[in-house]
């Protein structure tokens, strides 16, 4: 190989090397945005969860009302039914 080829060889080979390391900076990059992606995805999820946490223990909170309120409505009823001054006289 004379020196002509050698250098065109060694020009080569240091293009493909540049290019290489440009593929590897971009690659790297992009490695990085989709970590950051994925951090905030994480956090949003948290954040969901949390949410889905309290809206559950809300919902519980009211469900435990709600049976008291219809016990306690239901209470008041039968009280009223066994009340014979209260109850509706019909005359035919």
């Amino acid at each position: 190989m004379g020196p002509k080829q050698e250098e065109e060889t060694t020009l080569s080979l240091r293009k493909r090397n540049e290019e290489l390391e440009r593929e590897l900076r971009k690659s790297k990059e992009r490695e990085e945005q989709m970590k950051q992606e994925l951090q905030r995805a994480w956090e949003r999820l948290k954040i969901a969860e949390e949410g889905e946490e309290r809206l559950c223990s809300q919902l519980a909170e009211l469900e435990a009302e709600a049976v008291i309120d219809a016990r306690a409505s239901h209470a008041r009823i039968l009280s009223l039914m066994e009340q014979p001054s209260q109850r509706p006289t019909f005359s035919s």
